[in-house]
């Protein structure tokens, strides 16, 4: 585990001196190695800031993916009520319809059912009068069959050879005459 209040950077590593002392290191191998872990360490700072640089990418890339997920969680949120609601809507525009529509055939239907009456109490009074038209059209054809017949069984009138009938008289004219003798 690092310690994080101590940072050692390259620098610190090339300029570091470990002093001197009797029998100590040899010299040339410890400047060497302490390179070799000073280029190390400068490798792994610069590989550790570029993975920190693509954490912070992704951390940003993150976050706006969050976002926009949760944009599209409140578009699909807003689509779903908006469509109950579209719906909704158009239910009750389909009843409205289906009432005025049901209102308006009761209203053609009433409509017709009183022309209808109107018909057939015009059809009523037709049907009366053709009855009427046709017990007067029966009647006066018996009257005038009644005269026809009174007019058969009646002797014809004597008149004087070539005289005429006084006027306002009842006799016979003389076509009338004729059709007796047929």
């Amino acid at each position: 585990m690092a310690d994080e209040s101590f940072h050692l950077t390259p620098l610190d590593i090339r300029r570091y001196d470990f002093g001197s002392a009797l029998r100590g290191y040899d010299r040339a191998r410890v400047d060497q190695f302490r390179e070799q872990v000073a280029a190390e360490v400068e490798r792994l700072t610069k590989q550790v800031q570029g993975l920190e640089g693509r954490a912070q990418g992704f951390h940003e890339q993150l976050r706006a993916f969050r976002e926009r997920d949760k944009a599209i969680n409140e578009a699909l949120i807003s689509a779903q009520q908006l469509r109950a609601e579209t719906r909704e809507q158009a239910e009750r525009e389909a009843q409205l319809i289906i009432r005025e529509a049901r209102a308006e055939a009761d209203r053609l239907l009433a409509q017709g059912r009183s022309e209808l009456s109107k018909i057939e109490g015009e059809l009523d009074a037709m049907q009366r009068q053709r009855r009427s038209y046709l017990l007067q059209l029966r009647t006066m054809i018996e009257r005038q069959l009644a005269d026809v017949e009174a007019a058969e069984t009646m002797p014809p009138p004597v008149l004087s050879s070539g005289a005429e009938a006084p006027a306002g008289s009842t006799a016979t004219p003389a076509w009338l005459d004729s059709l007796d003798k047929d």
